[in-house]
């Protein structure tokens, strides 16, 4: 007995009414989408005040005496923020476009995580495992196979598996839809470097993000509590063909210490990338000492494929040293969000459903609850799918 509805055809068009209630007023959701930029100091969009540092060219950092001194690092761009506050305590070119590759499925997340729980079982679709690009990691989705929700989470977080999010992305809408609702997320979370082309990250034209940028999603994610739970798995079972099942381990080797990296300690996740026009990329949280610190680091240019999980460990390292000991050159909470929410607020745009609760089964009954802002963020759209359980023949 599975979670589903009484036959496929019904399934899907449900499932899919979801996608189609949340892509509504699409263009609402374009014209957010395509927002300009709000660019460097002196041009036609000045930055917001206490960000002008992070537009600026070079390393920034604003030490006061004792300090420690930041690491020299190769990458092309990079963040060092407190995931608590906000705040960036040191910046390398923060606003610097580049392509984010496998990063940008923590957007992706941040999007589509809200809207569809982990409970859920689907069966899979060779439509929806169509157009994924050469080369692209997979973690083996089959067609015919039915994978719950969460597997495929799995997948994304640990794998990152195209096949997956091409499949997570057919359960909300499509690949342009769920394309145009990730850039609508990253306007309203002040991320107004990121122009999404492919969900999964692949190399696309015109598709970049910035250190800055990544830095806001990873800091979104931590405050999502499945977001936090996914991306800090170190391996898990993935299900195979014939009913069975097969090992995965997280690709992020700060956190696994896979290939000779040394784990770095309290690491709690979150995402690494890599494409050839990307290099390699890297979001990654620690916690100590009751701080957390986000550490976003772009396509080292020294040191091989390993070097971006050291430099990033150099970065935290320098942050935790630091705390207390520099002033911050900037923030990563949109301006308007700081006097009405707080530090420790959630953005206003990510709004969490109820935990997946996939361990249970959850939903065996009840409602899909899906929360997007439109507008800027005085339209909401509340979605409810009544569930129910049916036998699959």
């Amino acid at each position: 007995m599975t979670i589903g509805f009484s036959s496929r055809a019904v399934r899907s068009t449900c499932v899919l009414c979801a996608a189609g209630l949340l892509t509504l007023m699409p263009a609402a959701a374009a014209a957010r989408a395509e927002r300009p930029d709000p660019g460097p100091p002196g041009g036609s969009r000045a930055a917001a005040p206490g960000q002008a540092l992070l537009y600026r060219s070079g390393t920034q950092v604003r030490p006061r005496p004792g300090a420690p001194g930041v690491p020299d690092v190769s990458a092309l761009s990079w963040v060092v923020a407190d995931a608590g506050t906000g705040d960036v305590l040191a910046a390398h070119d923060a606003h610097r476009k580049l392509p984010p590759a496998s990063t940008l499925k923590t957007l992706f997340a941040l999007t589509v995580l809200p809207v569809l729980p982990g409970g859920i079982r689907h069966e899979v679709s060779a439509d929806e495992l169509s157009g994924i690009g050469p080369g692209s990691s997979l973690v083996g989705v089959i067609e015919g196979r039915t994978y719950r929700v969460s597997d495929l989470w799995n997948g994304v977080f640990l794998n990152s598996g195209n096949d997956a999010v091409h499949v997570l992305a057919s359960l909300t809408g499509g690949w342009s839809a769920t394309a145009a609702r990730m850039q609508a997320e990253a306007r309203a979370l002040g991320a107004h470097d990121t122009h999404v082309r492919s969900p999964d990250g692949y190399d696309a034209p015109g598709q970049v993000s910035s250190a800055y940028d990544l830095a806001v999603f990873g800091r979104a994610g931590l405050r999502n509590p499945d977001f936090a739970r996914y991306c800090a798995k170190v391996d898990a079972m993935f299900p195979g063909r014939n009913g069975g099942s097969y090992g995965i381990m997280n690709t992020n080797r700060l956190l696994t210490g896979a290939d000779g990296v040394e784990p770095y300690p309290g690491l709690i996740g979150i995402k690494n990338g890599y494409t050839s026009d990307a290099g390699n990329t890297l979001i990654a949280a620690a916690r100590r000492d009751g701080r957390t610190l986000v550490v976003t680091v772009m396509n080292p240019q020294k040191g091989g494929g390993h070097a971006v999980y050291e430099e990033a460990r150099a970065l935290l390292d320098w942050g935790f040293e630091a705390g207390g000991r520099v002033e911050p050159v900037g923030s990563l909470v949109p301006a308007a969000a700081r006097p009405r929410h707080g530090p420790e607020a959630v953005p206003a745009a990510v709004t969490a459903a109820q935990p997946s609760r996939e361990e249970s089964g959850w939903p065996e009954t009840g409602a899909i609850v899906g929360v997007a802002g439109l507008g800027a963020g005085a339209m909401v759209l509340v979605l409810r799918l009544k569930l129910v359980r049916a036998d699959r023949t």
